[in-house]
């Protein structure tokens, strides 16, 4: 005998027949989203914010190789000019036709094609030749210039970096405590000048202690190599430049990191960490200081794009053989060759730098990522 149930189902022994169990619903918010695709396809590349970056930084590098070309032109005189000055009248016309030829300063070639060859040696990588270094190649004089522009500005910036952001960490932490006075002291620092400094610490460490060189960057006889004396040289030689130029830039990085802090230890998260009982060294350096810290590495990517162009004058003050030296004897002679291959690096640097700004934020911070996708 068989029993009809109240749901209308059929049981008969163990067997039980009927409708099958209707599918759960889904969410209807969560249908056609970005969220439910995530979990389909994984996460999404974002290749509208990739392509519109691109072009962005490739618009700019066309603008900048285009002022590049053209400012030079712009001004009165040129390398040619300068250059049969100092030869007084020792050089014949023909002379100084073949040297606009090589220097593509030719007036008789009309300006549009002179653009469209300078566009031709940059593809071909020819950045001309630089009448200031004795017909060097622009490129070989950048080349040796470069890496001591790099090596110490570049390590001196990490250096500032890493201590003014760690310092003021810990005094946006300990804010209202004794580390508090650092802040105007750093600060009143960052404002004195890159000479003023430099010059004060060779009166002090070198003529008056004795313990560093006043300047270049090793002594005249060393042959330069990978050796302990021509390594010794480059280090102590060093000291003075790179010492100004931590001391100058602290100030900004630990401003920047105590306010940033402090606006960090006012959000909820801090006070639910603090209130789950973590230690105030995690929720310092794991949650307080990885959010603040953002900021300060895109400004620090940006500072490592301004390495070859912001030590001039400190190259000046210590004859450091670095781009910023190398850069002032050019204009001086009128190198317009050299010239637009220095700007063209520091161009390049600052581009780089900002491609790096914007991928190390994305990876920082997961709201950007989470708004690219």
């Amino acid at each position: 005998m068989s029993a009809q149930s109240t749901t209308g189902q059929t049981t008969t022994g163990l067997t039980t027949t009927g409708p099958a169990p209707a599918e759960q619903p889904s969410d209807p918010t969560l249908v056609g989203t970005t969220a439910t695709r995530a979990e389909r396809r994984g996460v999404r590349v974002p290749w509208r914010f990739i392509g519109g970056r691109v072009a962005f930084y490739a618009f700019t590098l066309w603008a900048a190789i285009t002022i590049n070309f053209f400012l030079p032109r712009l001004m009165k005189g040129d390398a040619v000019d300068a250059y049969m000055a100092r030869s007084q009248g020792q050089l014949t016309p023909d002379a100084e036709k073949a040297l606009r030829l090589l220097f593509g300063l030719d007036h008789s070639v009309p300006l549009w094609q002179q653009y469209l060859d300078y566009w031709n040696m940059l593809l071909h990588g020819n950045l001309g030749v630089s009448i200031s270094t004795g017909m060097a190649p622009v490129g070989d004089a950048i080349a040796s210039a470069l890496p001591w522009t790099l090596g110490l500005v570049g390590f001196a910036t990490v250096v500032s970096f890493l201590i003014g952001t760690s310092l003021g960490a810990v005094i946006g932490w300990r804010r209202g405590g004794r580390l508090d006075v650092l802040v105007p002291v750093t600060t009143f620092l960052g404002t004195v000048p890159y000479f003023w400094l430099g010059l004060i610490f060779i009166a002090v460490f070198s003529t008056t202690l004795g313990w560093f060189p006043a300047g270049h960057a090793y002594e005249l006889g060393v042959e330069p190599g990978w050796n302990g004396e021509f390594i010794g040289q480059v280090v102590s030689h060093a000291m003075l430049p790179m010492l100004t130029i931590v001391v100058v830039s602290l100030g900004g990085w630990v401003l920047g990191m105590r306010n940033m802090m402090l606006t960090v230890l006012d959000e909820d998260y801090i006070t639910v960490a603090q209130a789950k009982g973590m230690p105030d060294r995690r929720v310092l350096w794991r949650y307080a200081a990885r959010n603040a810290v953002l900021p300060q590495i895109q400004s620090f990517a940006l500072a490592l794009g301004f390495i070859v162009s912001g030590t001039i004058v400190m190259e000046m003050v210590f004859s450091y053989p670095g781009i910023g030296l190398l850069l002032l004897n050019a204009t001086n002679a009128k190198d317009y060759a050299l010239m637009q291959g220095i700007f063209l690096v520091l161009v390049l640097a600052v581009l780089v730098a900002n491609i790096v700004a914007d991928i190390a934020y994305a990876i920082l911070d997961p709201r950007t990522r989470q708004t690219e996708a």
